[in-house]
Formats: C-alpha cells, sequence, structure tokens
C-alpha cells in the first residue's frame, strides 16, 4: 500500500485529467455528433424495441463472467487454477475502473484486486491480463479481417486516407509481433532474465534493481501458459466465446434500433472497436460505431443513437457490479487512481516494487 502523503500527492494529480486525452474526447465526439439530428435521435430512441435491448444489456454483461473463466486458464499458482469468485470481483474491479478512470487504468486495477484478493503476485496477474489481451488481439484481427472480405469490401476502399485493409494488416502485425516477442521470453527466459537484471542494475540503486528483478520473474510465471500448447488452446478458445457473446450483443443493439445490415457487420465493428477502442478515450465507441455503420448506408444519427444508448446501458451494470466487489471487499478506488497518471516510468516501477514487498 502507498503511504498515505504520496496517495494524497497522487489524487490530487490524477483530479486533472490528460490534456491529450481531452482533446481526443473532443474531436472524436464532435466528429460522431457534428452531423446528428437531435429531434430525429430523439425519435429513434423512443422507438427502440424492447426484447433485443433486453438481450443487448444481459449479454453484454454476461461477457464478464466467461472473461473471468477464461482468465482461470491463464492465471495459475502451482498449475492449479484460482478460485473463480476472487477473480470475479477482481475483474469486475477492473472494467469498472476502465469505465470511471482514465488511461485504461483497469487492466492495472484487476492485476492489483487479484493480488489483494488471491494467492499471486501483482507482476504475475499482470502478465496474464497481458497474455488475455494478446489472445484477444488475434480474435479480433481474425473478426475484422472475415468483416471486410465477408462483408464485399474491396482492400482498396479508403476511409479518411487509411484502407480498411491497411487497418487489418497492420493491427494484424502489432499482434504478432506482441505474441512472438511472448513467445520469445517464455521460450529463453535465462537471457530475458540477464538482460532484465543488467539494465535494472546500470538505471536503478541496488535495493529497486532487485525489486523490478523480482517483478520481472513475475511477469515470466505470468506468460508460462504460451509454453503449453494445449492451455493455450483452451485460451483462445474461451477467448472466441468471450467475443462471440460480445458480438451477440451487438447484433441484439442493431436489432433494437431496427439498423438492417448484414452479420458481417457484427464482426467488423467487433474487430474495429476492439482494436482502436483500446485508446480508452470518451467518445470512442461511438465514433467507431458511426465509422463503421454508415460504410452500409446507415443513417448517421441512427448510427450515433445507438451507440449511445447501446455504450450507457452496457456501462452502468459492470460498473455497479464493480463498485459493489469494491466495497465487498473492502478495496478503495483511490488507491487505483494514481495509476492512470503515474508520471515516470521510474516512479511506476517504484509503486510497482512496493506492491510485490507489501
Amino acid at each position: 500500500m502507498f503511504p498515505r502523503a504520496e496517495a494524497r500527492r497522487e489524487q490530487q494529480r490524477f483530479s486533472r485529467f490528460s490534456p491529450a486525452g481531452i482533446a481526443i474526447s473532443a474531436l472524436l465526439l464532435w466528429w460522431a455528433l457534428h452531423d446528428v439530428s437531435f429531434g430525429e435521435a430523439w425519435n429513434q430512441l423512443a422507438g427502440i424495441r424492447i426484447v433485443p435491448f433486453i438481450g443487448m444489456v444481459l449479454l453484454a454483461t454476461a461477457r464478464y463472467p466467461l472473461v473471468t473463466v477464461q482468465w482461470r486458464y491463464i492465471l495459475r499458482t502451482d498449475g492449479e487454477p484460482l478460485p473463480f469468485v476472487p477473480l470475479w470481483h477482481a475483474t469486475a474491479i477492473g472494467f469498472m475502473a476502465n469505465n470511471v478512470l482514465p488511461a485504461r487504468t483497469g487492466e492495472l486495477a484487476r492485476a492489483y484486486a487479484a493480488r489483494q484478493l488471491s494467492a499471486v503476485s501483482f507482476s504475475t496477474a499482470l502478465a496474464s491480463v497481458a497474455v488475455e489481451h494478446i489472445m484477444s488481439g488475434i480474435v479480433l484481427v481474425t473478426m475484422l479481417a472475415v468483416g471486410i472480405w465477408a462483408g464485399g469490401f474491396a482492400d482498396g476502399v479508403v476511409i479518411g486516407g487509411m484502407t480498411l485493409g491497411r487497418l487489418a494488416r497492420g493491427a494484424g502485425l502489432l499482434v504478432g509481433l506482441a505474441l512472438l516477442a511472448a513467445i520469445i521470453i517464455v521460450r529463453w527466459p535465462t537471457p530475458a532474465r540477464r538482460m532484465t537484471s543488467k539494465i535494472a542494475t546500470f538505471l536503478l540503486p541496488a535495493r529497486y534493481a532487485e525489486k523490478v528483478e523480482a517483478f520481472a520473474a513475475g511477469l515470466l510465471d505470468g506468460l508460462l501458459v504460451l509454453t503449453s500448447a494445449r492451455q493455450s488452446t483452451v485460451v483462445m478458445f474461451w477467448n472466441w466465446v468471450v467475443w462471440l457473446v460480445s458480438a451477440g450483443a451487438t447484433w441484439c443493439a442493431l436489432l433494437a434500433f431496427n439498423i438492417d445490415v448484414p452479420w458481417s457487420a457484427v464482426f467488423l465493428l467487433q474487430g474495429v472497436f476492439g482494436l482502436v477502442g483500446a485508446i480508452g478515450v470518451i467518445g470512442a465507441f461511438e465514433a467507431v460505431t458511426k465509422f463503421v455503420l454508415v460504410l452500409y448506408a446507415v443513417d448517421a444519427t441512427q448510427a450515433v443513437s445507438c451507440a449511445v444508448v447501446w455504450h450507457v446501458s452496457t456501462y452502468l451494470p459492470i460498473t455497479v457490479l464493480g463498485l459493489w466487489s469494491l466495497s465487498a471487499n473492502q478495496l478503495r478506488l483511490r488507491d487505483f487512481a494514481s495509476w492512470g497518471t503515474a508520471g515516470t516510468t521510474t516512479e511506476r516501477s517504484r509503486r510497482e516494487s512496493q506492491l510485490e514487498a507489501s
């Protein structure tokens, strides 16, 4: 746990949101809303179909317990999965933090909560979240490619100066490089440990260098799932389950607003939002939904109306569940707030080392 004075300083720093994040959010919201008729948007809301709307909320919320099931196959101690309930609380807290804190802080909050609620180190939990995201990247790039191919978009279609084909290839390259780096590290862990030790010793005082080395060892433990073909296959299966359930929620959202598009639009939406939405700023969801749906000649007002209701309706359940998990386990939101606004890499490394030592 951080010293009380430091926690107060970090909370004050957190109160000043990143100017870059505010600027990006403002730009995305302007683009999403600039050609929307608010009178027509109200009519769209009044005509929403209730049954698909309920299906959207239920499926979107069901995704999070499935994420926890998948996480149990990645995050293990002595080869055994951790109990479901503590990891469920950590998952709910993490996704809630992503909703209410900036800079994707929820990924760190999730690892922190797992460390507090179960017998696992912070660095191992954090590495397991990274593995989950790499696997998700593979699924999302596949969905993106299928959506482009099945939707009839030529590779040369240009949107804002970038082709959809280039977007798919670029995302695939980044995910592939991340997966390759993780596999190399777990395949040859000794050189990775030696390099980490040399860099830490060169840059940091001895007492911090030792803690950084211990943190790196925990990261390697979290990546061990990649050494087992069977375990990796099981994790990938559950990753597909998670994203197909999410795709079902997307389909219900479109039905709720009477948006008639081919099934491939759902895959394209999932792929683009999953990859671009990782920037974690307000307005990304609405901008991406509009960006994709206008490709299918959907009216901009109808697309944005759907996106806003979809976003709010799926935002609230997991946020409430996460806050309940936070309270039930006597954790505090301010413990996570400082992670999203840590000033330097050295500061963040020091906090990670403090967690490992506590």
